[in-house]
């Protein structure tokens, strides 16, 4: 398998993109130059990483976009945490026994409850349903915005996940990821 070594790619991604793709990273990185892509913004780098995986890969789309981040890290283009837009991302999750209205009722009255977190305060916290997901949402000041959502994983268990967006910097990120993976497991 491929070498990730002098770069800034997910060492845990590249294996899986060879697997899924049955390419060596070496040949998508000699794709993806060829066709100019280190001047290209992330959608047009999706569209080439999508127009080079099969269609019988299942989530191709998912893949695609997997794809081009890694890329994208490899070639210096952003580093591992930071979106398309330049500013960080960072999430930690849990698989509960409980159902998934149970389990944002645990964190709204746990952690959501918080006036502050990491010394941010919270703004704006609102819940949310759809067909699929129950969501707890809200802004931190200074900080991004958070997000929880619980999803069905099976018939007694949920994943109850935490993404924090729109960090102004990484330096922070670790800081963050232990913080929300703490009070998941207070849960």
């Amino acid at each position: 398998m491929a070498s990730n070594a002098g770069n800034q790619t997910r060492s845990t991604s590249i294996p899986g993109i060879e697997r899924a793709t049955g390419r060596l990273w070496s040949e998508w990185v000699d794709y993806f130059e060829a066709a100019g892509a280190r001047s290209l913004a992330h959608p047009e780098i999706a569209r080439l990483a999508r127009a080079a995986v099969s269609d019988d890969l299942k989530s191709v789309d998912w893949w695609a976009q997997g794809i081009a981040i890694a890329y994208e890290q490899h070639a210096g283009l952003r580093v591992p945490g930071q979106s398309s837009t330049g500013t960080f991302r960072v999430g930690a999750s849990r698989t509960l026994p409980l159902d998934r209205d149970e389990a944002v009722d645990a964190w709204e009255s746990g952690p959501g409850a918080a006036a502050q977190h990491l010394g941010h305060a919270v703004e704006n916290a609102r819940r949310a349903r759809t067909e699929k997901r129950t969501f707890w949402r809200a802004r931190l000041a200074g900080a991004g915005k958070i997000e929880v959502s619980a999803v069905q994983k099976d018939a007694e268990r949920i994943i109850l996940a935490v993404s924090q967006d729109d960090l102004p910097d990484g330096e922070r990120i670790e800081e963050w990821r232990g913080y929300w993976k703490a009070l998941l497991g207070e849960l």
